[in-house]
């Protein structure tokens, strides 16, 4: 639980810094990172490998945790927090399924549960993401007959709309009511 909260609060963290330069951020943390899991080896009284082993270790370092978090700030400063941890949080299932398919290892009910609702979730995100909100203003030109004099009405009004995809299509329709509530509210 622990691990969590902290892990929940460097990423919000790393949000506020996420803006500055990637490479700048990511090798703060690394440094960082690095040096406090150096200085809890030799607390417990780890020793240092050989030569051929540091740069191996260094190259799946760079690899598996330098790229991952540079990709992972980059995210954090176009998607946000929120969104890139979502996406962040996939990858265990992930990791599962290539151990299923590569070693062979078992697959329990529950993770299958935890998926339905990892895919649930991936996809309230996703669909928040394709959402753009934005204002239009439409003009409506009314023209209506009473007592023998056609008269013409300009009214102009603002809607919000939620476009997925593609914010070329536009629908906009009033009812007849609407159309009278307009004409009698200017």
């Amino acid at each position: 639980m622990a691990a969590t909260i902290c892990w929940g609060l460097e990423n919000n963290c790393t949000k506020n810094i996420s803006s500055k330069s990637t490479y700048e951020v990511v090798v703060l943390k690394g440094i960082f990172s690095g040096t406090g899991a150096l200085i809890i080896a030799f607390i417990k009284g780890e020793k240092l490998p050989g030569f051929a082993l540091i740069a191996a270790a260094m190259l799946l370092g760079f690899i598996a945790y330098g790229l991952s978090i540079f990709l992972y700030v980059r995210a954090q400063n176009v998607l946000g927090a929120a969104r890139t941890s979502a996406y962040y949080a996939v990858a265990p299932f992930i990791g599962v399924f290539f151990s299923f398919m590569f070693l062979h290892e078992r697959i329990s009910l529950l993770y299958f549960a935890a998926l339905i609702i990892m895919i649930a979730g991936a996809v309230v995100v996703i669909a928040d993401t394709l959402i753009r909100k934005h204002e239009h203003q439409h003009c409506h030109i009314f023209i209506h007959t009473h007592d023998g004099t056609t008269h013409k009405h300009k009214v102009i009004h603002s809607h919000f709309h939620n476009h997925y995809f593609t914010e070329q299509k536009h629908k906009h329709f009033h009812s007849k009511s609407e159309q009278e509530l307009m004409l009698n509210q200017r």
